[in-house]
């Protein structure tokens, strides 16, 4: 029989690419949403079919991380055998103004996780390996680089202290009542199905409007913060290789380059034959109140135990999302031209 995977934020940009894997590799996916008044499974919707038709095997459920018992209610519908928990308030600016609720739906969410999947493994004997979502930016303000599994952390958001919370509760669980638990410590992932408030996918649209005279300006904060951008597709198949071992261990998973925000303008706006310091403007509403300067990860301990490495590095990344950004401004464009 085919392996069972649940998957928390399944309708984000990592969710629908490990979906994607997923199904490839011959399992049966549920993902978990939260309800919502309009739909927002549009990153999955070329997944989904209807569940009248024969051999579907995608499955989604409405429920939320800080709702304990609808998490217990999906496990034991589901009883999954791997268990990815990707689900998160991920956006590290925001986090400052909504400290509280990152702080809810990160730390305790992904604890009311792990509880659900104890007591469904205590209930019924089924062991059940899960995945923890963990972020470079639990690392913040290190003081050496490139980060590994071993760097201390310094978290410097909302956002990173609640990862680290989860980070630690997930080894716990693990040592406390050896459940199959592992941390991807993945640092920054893009593609062109990063959310647009993130900065890449903002610096991609905007360079791909300004293009064909739909948008004026870019509004930017810190230009000189660097970063380990690799490909979310790539990044999707490390989780799966953690949940593939004989052991649960925790993992960093990074490109090893890093690059600031700037070479990031010169790559999107130059592969479309403009200059970024014409359209660029500086807003100091995009400024966090604790700067995270530098994040490069090793990713050694990846390579050498799960046999993962990045096929795609950071100029052809930003191309690739260029070029789909291109073919959304073109839409846009025949929209304007046509009066709509």
């Amino acid at each position: 029989m085919s392996k069972v995977a649940l998957i928390t934020g399944i309708t984000g940009q990592d969710g629908s690419y490990l979906a994607e894997l997923l199904l490839e590799k011959g399992y049966c996916v549920h993902g978990v949403v939260r309800r919502s008044s309009v739909f927002t499974t549009e990153r999955i919707d070329h997944l989904y079919r209807d569940l009248h038709e024969d051999n579907v095997r995608l499955y989604l459920h409405y429920g939320d991380l800080l709702d304990a018992a609808g998490l217990r209610h999906i496990m034991s519908e589901v009883k999954p055998d791997e268990v990815y928990n990707l689900a998160a308030q991920s956006h590290v600016r925001t986090s400052f103004d909504q400290p509280v609720y990152t702080a809810e739906v990160v730390a305790i969410g992904t604890l009311n996780l792990l509880e659900a999947l104890r007591d469904h493994r205590d209930a019924t004997g089924q062991q059940v390996r899960f995945y923890q979502a963990s972020s470079s930016e639990m690392f913040g303000k290190a003081e050496v680089a490139p980060q590994n599994e071993k760097t201390p952390f310094y978290p410097r958001s909302p956002y990173a202290c609640a990862k680290v919370y989860a980070y630690w509760q997930v080894i716990n669980h693990r040592e406390a009542y050896d459940l199959f638990a592992c941390n991807g410590i993945l640092f920054n992932h893009e593609s062109p199905r990063r959310g647009e408030t993130f900065v890449t996918r903002k610096i991609t649209r905007a360079a791909t409007r300004i293009k064909l005279g739909l948008q004026k300006a870019i509004y930017l904060g810190n230009l000189d913060a660097k970063r380990d951008w690799g490909f979310a597709g790539d990044y999707v198949e490390a989780m799966r290789l953690m949940l593939d071992q004989g052991a649960p261990d925790d993992y960093v998973v990074a490109t090893g380059q890093c690059h600031s925000i700037r070479d990031f303008l010169d790559e999107a706006f130059s592969y479309l034959e403009m200059s970024w310091k014409d359209f660029v403007r500086f807003d100091a509403r995009y400024l966090r109140p604790t700067e995270v300067n530098l994040l490069e990860g090793d990713a050694s301990k990846a390579r050498e135990k799960l046999g993962w490495k990045p096929t795609v590095n950071m100029q052809q990344l930003c191309r690739r999302m260029v070029d789909a950004d291109m073919k959304l401004a073109r839409r846009e464009r025949a929209l304007v031209d046509a009066g709509h």
